[in-house]
């Protein structure tokens, strides 16, 4: 469903209470000093509502700029206070795609690795950086090509760059990563990361809702060189 006025994203699902946008990679979920353009807060508008932050109602998690797919905001504060619950007991499946630089010695694992801010590089993350906070991520490997690995990876925690930050802790950075050490190639200019499933039980009516995106034409493209390379 297009929401009028806007190619930079997609309504997957609305009613009162809540929504599922399907954000495109250039844009920001929420405002911040270093930001510059349109924010999906600003272009949602009063759709959005609940949490304390005038600068990010309706949040409960994003996406970071240069990461595509679904995300869930809340549209009033009873919602928006259930979804972070929800979030921090680990009720919201969150499962993304990745093309991660070389090929995996296992076809699943864990990174359990906490994350915090870099010391010299702050607008890096980094494990075991300042202040740390437990992070967990799960990936399996799907397809395993001549210079990469295509990854189902899934969030049991929701740290700040926390699929870039362990896949370079364990030396597989994600391709087109320049931040985290990823190799430029297949003609992307962004990290080949992308939102795909979203699973959760609504918090207010109790039904189970889940949804998929497809991968965008940018990162379908890269998926074919990187096959034929």
């Amino acid at each position: 469903m297009n929401d009028a006025g806007s190619s930079r994203f997609e309504l997957a699902y609305r009613d009162e209470y809540l929504a599922v946008v399907d954000k495109s990679a250039d844009l920001v979920v929420h405002p911040a000093p270093s930001v510059t353009g349109e924010t999906l807060v600003e272009l949602l508008g009063d759709q959005l509502g609940g949490g304390d932050d005038p600068d990010r109602p309706g949040i409960v998690h994003r996406l970071d700029r240069g990461t595509s797919g679904l995300l869930v905001v809340a549209r009033d504060g009873q919602t928006h206070a259930a979804l972070q619950r929800m979030i921090r007991d680990r009720k919201v499946e969150r499962t993304y795609v990745a093309l991660a630089d070389g090929r995996f010695r296992s076809r699943t694992g864990t990174i359990d690795a906490p994350i915090g801010r870099a010391a010299r590089r702050r607008h890096r993350m980094a494990v075991n950086g300042a202040s740390p906070r437990e992070a967990r991520t799960h990936f399996t490997v799907v397809e395993g090509l001549r210079r990469d690995s295509l990854l189902e990876v899934r969030l049991e925690t929701g740290r700040t760059h926390q699929i870039r930050v362990h896949m370079e802790a364990i030396g597989h950075p994600l391709v087109g990563d320049e931040i985290y050490g990823g190799p430029t190639r297949y003609e992307l200019e962004r990290q080949f990361l992308h939102s795909a499933r979203l699973a959760f039980r609504h918090p207010r009516t109790g039904e189970q809702l889940t949804f998929e995106s497809t991968l965008p034409a940018d990162l379908d493209r890269a998926l074919v060189l990187a096959r034929e390379a």
